[in-house]
Order: C-alpha cells, then sequence, then structure tokens
C-alpha cells in the first residue's frame, strides 16, 4: 500500500498498534504523522507524533530503547498501522516491556505468559519487596543467582535420568524460573533469546562441534 492511500484523520495523525516481532506482545499505542512515518520508513526505526509535545518523537532518542522496524502493515480501512519491531528495551516509560500491564477488567484469571512473569520479576528487582524470594535473590547479587542456576540445572538432570516425568517438569520450571532472574539480571529482554533462537534455523544441526577426545 502506497502511503497516500493512508486515512490520516482531521489532525493529520494515524494510530500505529506496535507489537513485539518476535514475541507477539502488543508493546505501545502510539499515533504517526506523515512526516513520522516517512521517517519511520527512511530510518528503519519508530518515530511517532507526540500529541502532549505537539512535536516528533524518535522512540528511545534519549533513553536508548530503540524500536528496529521489521513489517508495516496497514488495517482494512487503512486509518490504523500495525506496526512490528525488535525493541532495544521496554516499550513503556515506566521500565515495563508493554504499556498495557495494568487491569481494568477481568472476567477470570489472565492465562499464564512467559512476557508476564519476565515484568513481575523485573519489579522485583526495581522495588525490593519484603518476602519476596525474588527480590532475596537480587539482593543477594550475581554469584547467588548463577548458584541457583547450577543447582537447578543439576535437579533437572537427576530428575530427567531417574524418567520421573513429574518431577522433570518441576524442575524444568525451577530452571526457567532462576534462569529468568539472571536474564532481567544481566538487563536481558526476552526479545534478544527469541531472536537467537530464530536465527538458527535448523535447530537439528550443531551450532558448535564438540571438540573430540
Amino acid at each position: 500500500m502506497n502511503i497516500d492511500e493512508l486515512k490520516f484523520d482531521d489532525r493529520g495523525l494515524i494510530p500505529a498498534i506496535v507489537q513485539d516481532a518476535a514475541t507477539g506482545q502488543v508493546l505501545t499505542l502510539a499515533y504517526m504523522n506523515r512526516e513520522s512515518l516517512l521517517i519511520t520508513l527512511r530510518e528503519g526505526r519508530t518515530c511517532f507524533w507526540s500529541r502532549s509535545r505537539n512535536t516528533l518523537w524518535r522512540k528511545g532518542e534519549t533513553s536508548g530503547n530503540v524500536q528496529k522496524v521489521k513489517e508495516i502493515r496497514p488495517d482494512c480501512d487503512a486509518d490504523a498501522l500495525l506496526v512490528l519491531v525488535e525493541p532495544a528495551g521496554p516499550a513503556c516509560h515506566k521500565g515495563t516491556t508493554s504499556c498495557f500491564t495494568d487491569v481494568m477488567f477481568q472476567d477470570e484469571e489472565p492465562p499464564f505468559t512467559y512476557e508476564a512473569l519476565y515484568d513481575l520479576i523485573r519489579g522485583r528487582k526495581e522495588t525490593d519487596t519484603d518476602g519476596s524470594y525474588t527480590s532475596y535473590l537480587f539482593r543477594k547479587g550475581l554469584d547467588k543467582i548463577l548458584k541457583k542456576v547450577g543447582e537447578e540445572a543439576t535437579e533437572v538432570i537427576i530428575a530427567a535420568k531417574a524418567r520421573d516425568r513429574k518431577e522433570t517438569v518441576y524442575e524444568i520450571a525451577d530452571l526457567l524460573y532462576h534462569l529468568t532472574v539472571l536474564m532481567v539480571e544481566a538487563d536481558i529482554p526476552i526479545g534478544d533469546v527469541t531472536r537467537e533462537l530464530a536465527s538458527r534455523r535448523v535447530v537439528d544441526k550443531k551450532v558448535k562441534q564438540e571438540k573430540m577426545t
């Protein structure tokens, strides 16, 4: 679709829903005008129109949390955009991965998402919470976190070797949790890991050859 076919509103704006191309998580809702969209297309990084400041706003210009554009899709009426990005950091100015973290209404317990777990763990690092095991790990620091990752990896091996499926699932969950704590401690966003996995097109081919002995 040509940019001239898009339907900007009476203020010259079009809403842009920004989504993580790797995880599918909706990151934010922003607005673009013709100029910011052209800049986005030219630079390959998101540029929006700030309605509050009435000026162009290049995402990450001051924070470093830039969003590399992978794809832009207009909707069926050409009056909204879906922008698929590779984020370099949190999308929200509050420091969360997504701007959509608060819940206004929910009919039932929301389904588990790894992104929500990651944000919860990051919150425990940013705000020391009494009685929180996660906050305790961050207080103890990297060495303690690495020790727990090693212990949980060993317990996965023991459970799997015993062919105890229930215990193996339990220990894998423990390992994934502690690995996520490590990711937050090391400031590694989920997208970095998913993109690394996506880059390995042939998953049954050894990435590194084992040294022959």
